[in-house]
């Protein structure tokens, strides 16, 4: 299954960042481009989506200086960019694969695109490092780790399901059953164009 590797790599790229545990540390893709393509797509996804759930929590420091809060808000904006461009590469990898696949005549269209299934599979997976965490914290309250433990156990099963529909949906797309389109992300705010804050100062 699709979702069984997808899973096993977030993992790899989760448990490879807190070695160091830091937004500033080098990123090294162990997965090759050109024969690991997917693998190497996938690696690269997680870990932005890594860097970012620490930015988020930086951010959120009540006592963070106002002009570091502004650089790391730019940082988080662009990581944003390159997480809806890695997105758009995930499926591109997959408009490819399944190029030569007819849909059948009563096929249909997914709510979402594969990648951006993928794209919550792998924040998913930071969301249950994370509680499992909390949930065996040595200096929290039992009470603390019971409720954490509770809401581990939700996430698991949410990624049972979730993996679980990417692979689904994967399987109609090979086999005619869906189609997929995609539509790039017309994000205006990036814009010089179309944010009119920044065509104002042109």
């Amino acid at each position: 299954m699709f979702t069984t590797k997808a899973n096993k790599i977030f993992q790899e790229v989760i448990i490879k960042y807190h070695i160091i545990n830091t937004v500033d540390q080098p990123f090294t893709n162990i997965y090759d481009k050109e024969s690991e393509l997917i693998e190497h797509l996938l690696y690269r996804k997680c870990w932005i989506d890594t860097v970012q759930w620490h930015y988020e929590d930086i951010i959120r420091d009540p006592q963070i200086d106002p002009v570091a809060a502004l650089t790391l808000k730019r940082q988080i904006d662009a990581s944003n960019q390159d997480r809806t461009d890695m997105v758009e590469y995930i499926d591109s990898y997959f408009l490819d694969k399944y190029k030569d696949v007819t849909p059948k005549p009563d096929a249909t269209i997914n709510t979402e695109s594969p990648a951006w299934g993928i794209d919550r599979l792998s924040i998913l997976a930071l969301k249950v490092y994370h509680m499992e965490e909390e949930a065996t914290r040595k200096d929290a309250s039992d009470a603390h780790k019971a409720a954490c433990q509770k809401k581990l156990d939700i996430l698991l099963e949410q990624r049972v399901d979730l993996s679980t529909a990417i692979d689904t949906l994967l399987s109609d797309i090979e086999k005619g059953d869906k189609y997929m389109k995609v539509y790039k992300q017309m994000k205006m705010y990036n814009d010089d164009e179309l944010n009119p804050v920044l065509r104002g100062q042109k």
